[in-house]
């Protein structure tokens, strides 16, 4: 006959790998406490790093850059003398004039600048002041529609045409005398 008692039956239908308490403790141990200290870890490993936010290099920079104004000012000089034709070609016109980028007539061309010199100063002057076609407005910058319509004039003159310099309108104190 077969021994089929109760404690021999147990014995063979246990099989799992925690076989007494010590090792369930362990366990159990293991299986929550582990995961805590690998979460902290993350959170610790994320946290330490200094790095900015996406740009928030420089915070005071960053806040004044979204909260500025939409018009500034800005306060020139107006007893300064007004720069020569050539002095305005050097410093803005020449990037695209000098190697008739996008369309520009080169200076000197005078077959590029033949068909506008016609057209007169006043035109030559609109046309650079408010843009034409790829050529961006120049008025409203560094330099004033005076000196602008100079460079226009130094511009066409060495395609050879015969326009006259711009000058500089009489000071309010200079008109009055005049008058009188």
């Amino acid at each position: 006959m077969s021994d089929n008692t109760p404690a021999t039956v147990h014995d063979e239908d246990h099989t799992g790998p925690v076989k007494n308490p010590k090792q369930l403790l362990l366990t159990v141990f293991f299986s929550f406490v582990v995961p805590i200290f690998v979460i902290i870890g993350l959170v610790f490993y994320v946290t330490s790093d200094n790095k900015p936010a996406a740009g928030a290099v420089n915070l005071e920079k960053a806040l004044a850059a979204r909260i500025q104004k939409v018009g500034t000012i800005e306060i020139r000089d107006v007893n300064r003398p007004a720069r020569s034709g050539e002095e305005v070609f050097k410093a803005q016109c020449t990037n695209c004039h000098t190697a008739g980028l996008v369309g520009a007539p080169k200076m000197g061309d005078t077959a590029a600048w033949a068909p506008r010199i016609p057209l007169g100063y006043e035109t030559l002057l609109n046309s650079a002041v408010k843009g034409k076609n790829a050529m961006g407005a120049q008025g409203g910058g560094d330099f004033s529609e005076l000196e602008i319509g100079r460079a226009v004039v130094y511009m066409a003159n060495a395609a050879g045409g015969k326009l006259a310099e711009p000058t500089a309108p009489a000071a309010p104190a200079e008109a009055a005398s005049a008058t009188k």
